[in-house]
């Protein structure tokens, strides 16, 4: 496993969390995030990425307003069609 680093304000860590293994943990969490809603990871690599499970990452999609599943109308009518 690899170890990145970053330096960040104390401000920003104060806005983030009360501690920096908290901000660490929120940062991962946020990356996950945004690389699951560009596509660029799955959710199973997303979630690995924010140190949670796949169905905790899943549920916490939610408070980042991100869909699990981004299908258009066309795509929803035709995994929806009846028979």
């Amino acid at each position: 496993m690899c170890e990145v680093t970053i330096t960040i304000p104390d401000e920003s860590l104060f806005a983030l969390a009360e501690t920096p293994e908290d901000a660490g943990a929120e940062l991962r969490m946020l990356a996950a995030v945004k690389l699951f809603e560009l596509k660029e990871l799955s959710s199973g690599a997303a979630a690995r990425l924010a140190g949670v499970s796949r169905i905790e990452f899943i549920k916490r999609l939610a408070q980042y307003g991100v869909p699990v599943f981004d299908l258009s109308e066309d795509e929803l009518a035709l995994e929806t069609r009846l028979g």
